[in-house]
């Protein structure tokens, strides 16, 4: 079943945007650039950093030009961040980003919702900033929310992720993300998804990005790395949540997408210990534990080692 795996697969890390974006405690930013210093450490080669969107909808980014700026750019690792429109991208540019990412629905409710504007709207407005972006030497990203199940309609017709991917690949973004927004998804709904998207979008081009709402979010993984899908988005801890999509709970955890893959032979290029120290740190940070199933299991194995009693 698993003969097909890629040796190895990129994390996509999100947690100081996505992860951080719905959190009540506000992060200074101090503690947001020490937490990006820390996880370009850790052999990550894909960070989110930040959304230059407007800081009434999101407070919590708010600095993402400061951040921009003050964090400890290491070769070889790549910092992107969100931008809602040309006035964001043109924050990001003059904050000295290299990659930036738009964003849109599969879902017209959940896309009005998000960004106030129906999908043929958004794609239209992606024309007058994707187009500047590349002309400006940044790769661009997309990503494309609920394509398995909204919180407002429900099912999602499948065949919308193919659309929209087509519409994003011409606009010229590098690398397509779908995502399971509420967490809805099942091992084979994603496989009908993929086989539809993979039939006329290459492999490098696309992306899965899975929340842990029911559970299923690693089982999800092994069906898109198995098919040939060789980036993943998680984030660190299991942190996230989407304000405008009720009852959605956190991304899946870098630390468990990573354990699952390397014990399968799958190269990340993360280093676990180095990840359990930042899951740690945004544990402080955010004022609650991670709900990451991993990054328990080895704070309680250090501390069985330390002799000290584990957590209640």
């Amino acid at each position: 079943m698993f003969d097909r795996l890629p040796p190895k697969v990129t994390i996509y890390e999100v947690a100081p945007r996505d992860g951080l974006q719905n959190e009540k405690r506000l992060i200074p930013t101090d503690d947001k650039v020490a937490l990006i210093d820390a996880l370009s450490d850790t052999g990550l080669t894909s960070i989110e950093i930040t959304s230059f969107v407007n800081p009434k909808w999101i407070p919590q980014l708010a600095d993402a030009v400061e951040v921009a700026t003050r964090i400890k750019r290491v070769p070889g690792v790549g910092y992107s961040a969100l931008v809602p429109n040309r006035q964001g991208l043109e924050s990001a540019v003059k904050a000295g980003m290299n990659e930036v990412a738009v964003f849109l629905s599969a879902s017209e409710t959940h896309n009005k919702k998000n960004v106030n504007k129906t999908i043929a709207d958004t794609l239209k407005a992606f024309e007058e900033t994707v187009p500047i972006a590349l002309a400006q030497g940044l790769k661009v990203r997309a990503y494309v929310s609920t394509v398995y199940g909204c919180p407002y309609e429900g099912a999602v017709d499948p065949a919308r992720a193919l659309e929209l991917c087509r519409a994003l690949r011409t606009l010229g973004c590098y690398q397509i993300s779908l995502g399971d927004t509420i967490g809805v998804a099942n091992p084979r709904q994603v496989r009908d998804v993929l086989s539809r998207v993979l039939a006329e979008i290459p492999e490098p081009s696309v992306a899965v990005h899975f929340h842990d709402t029911r559970g299923t979010a690693l089982a999800n993984i092994l069906v898109s790395v198995e098919m040939g899908v060789s980036t993943v988005d998680s984030a660190l801890g299991g942190l996230g949540g989407c304000p405008y999509a009720p009852g959605a709970s956190g991304n899946v955890a870098t630390e468990d997408v990573v354990y699952m893959l390397e014990e399968m032979g799958v190269t990340t290029g993360v280093n676990l210990d180095r990840l359990i120290d930042c899951s740690r740190l945004a544990s402080t940070l955010v004022g609650h534990e991670m709900p990451s199933k991993y990054y328990r299991a080895a704070v309680g194995a250090r501390q069985r080692a330390a002799g000290r009693p584990e957590p209640a």
